[in-house]
């Protein structure tokens, strides 16, 4: 297949238009709204919340709810969500807590055991009957919906194309297809013939993930496959300015800035201790790849407090290291 440059290119999703096609990926602990208004801010075309449970909100689960929480500068966001009941999904999207999102993901792809072992995330892949009832229910709360899954269960059980005529059927606005299947879960090189044939099978949008760390791993992505767009996620976690590059926009991003910037929206709404937690992890990833790397690494998991993250990144960027503006690293 010919290589296609749509990159950066508008995505129509049902009734609206993202304005960039390439997508942050939900990551359970990394896309809360500090995160995603940074991957914004670098040109990303439309984010997702971390997974959420459909029975956890209807539970009122208040650590669910609280992945909900949305910086007032967020334009369209997507909540993505998991659960095994049609009308438990459907129920969640038509609850209050969604009320401000249009945009349901309903995630298929989960290859996690606990979340295999309930019936849910890719435990839907061998289940089309159910899948399909779920995606239905979820349309009918009047949201735009669309569905994220891997390409089946293992190699001898492809079934990406089969799947995406079944979710399209059922009325998903969009489709997102990891090109792994889950006992790969995150490693391996993505099968570009399964996704492709996952596009081919549907007439609506297609966005590919998987292995996505570079402009050239875009390109080959949309080469490969054909898709309308790409999804990128581990790339996001080590250099959130990827979407920028992706989209060719270049340019460089100020790396302690990204950190601080997080720091003081993360604040007021998780406290300190979240915070903290939260940031050594963020600031120790945006730091994989720079010389000594390593070395910062360890002494930002062991502060103690933000006051120690502060001089320890007073330290690191007030001395000039070097290789703080590179891009994601594999």
């Amino acid at each position: 297949m010919k290589k296609r440059d749509t990159l950066g290119a508008p995505l129509r999703i049902g009734g609206y238009t993202a304005p960039c096609n390439v997508l942050l990926a939900p990551l359970a602990g990394y896309t809360d709204f500090a995160f995603r208004k940074l991957c914004y801010s670098f040109g990303a075309g439309l984010c997702f919340t971390e997974m959420v449970s459909a029975k956890g909100l209807l539970y009122g689960n208040e650590g669910t709810r609280r992945l909900l929480y949305r910086d007032p500068s967020e334009p369209q966001t997507a909540v993505q969500l998991f659960g095994g009941d049609p009308a438990v999904m459907r129920a969640a999207c038509e609850s209050e807590d969604l009320a401000g999102f249009a945009h349901v993901d309903i995630n298929m792809g989960c290859p996690v055991p606990k979340v295999y072992k309930n019936g849910e995330g890719s435990a839907l892949l061998s289940d089309f009957p159910r899948a399909e009832k779920i995606v239905a229910a979820c349309k009918k709360s009047g949201k735009t919906v669309s569905v994220k899954f891997r390409i089946g269960l293992d190699g001898g059980h492809i079934v990406a194309a089969e799947f995406a005529r079944l979710c399209a059927g059922a009325g998903a606005d969009m489709l997102t297809v990891h090109g792994r299947t889950r006992d790969k879960m995150y490693a391996g090189e993505p099968d570009y013939a399964a996704i492709a044939a996952a596009k081919n099978a549907v007439d609506i949008p297609v966005v590919a993930n998987g292995g996505i760390f570079t402009r050239e791993d875009a390109l080959r992505m949309l080469g490969e496959t054909g898709a309308d767009g790409v999804m990128v996620a581990r790339a996001a976690m080590y250099c959130p300015h990827v979407f920028a590059e992706i989209a060719g926009r270049g340019g460089e991003w100020d790396v302690r800035a990204a950190i601080e910037g997080q720091i003081a929206d993360m604040l007021p709404f998780y406290g300190e201790r979240f915070t903290l937690v939260q940031m050594r992890k963020m600031a120790a990833f945006y730091l994989r790849g720079t010389r000594g790397g390593a070395g910062l690494r360890a002494r930002l998991l062991a502060c103690p407090s933000l006051g120690g993250l502060h001089a320890l990144l007073e330290e690191i960027f007030g001395g000039g290291a070097e290789g703080l503006t590179s891009g994601p690293v594999k």
